[in-house]
């Protein structure tokens, strides 16, 4: 979902012609940078969706640390335990 940025094409075509630029020149500079500005810079949008990725990420991988240690203790208890009843 593309999203605008605050970007005033024709503002800014207008200075370009202001300083010399043909109509025809400005006028492609400025779609150029626009497209350039929507596809490459990030909004705020975009920033809070990589946050809530990035959360939801962080909280898997707890989630994972959180078995691989419950299970190491078990195995850990289940060694203990066997180690008990030989001595």
């Amino acid at each position: 979902m593309p999203t605008t940025l605050p970007f005033d094409t024709l503002q800014y075509a207008k200075r370009l012609k202001a300083v010399g630029f043909t109509e025809e020149q400005a006028e492609v500079q400025a779609e150029v940078l626009a497209e350039i500005i929507e596809s490459e810079f990030a909004t705020k949008r975009d920033l809070k969706e990589l946050e809530v990725q990035l959360k939801l990420a962080i909280h898997q991988a707890k989630a994972e640390t959180i078995r691989w240690v419950t299970g190491l203790l078990l195995a850990q208890a289940a060694v203990v335990a066997a180690l008990v009843k030989l001595l």
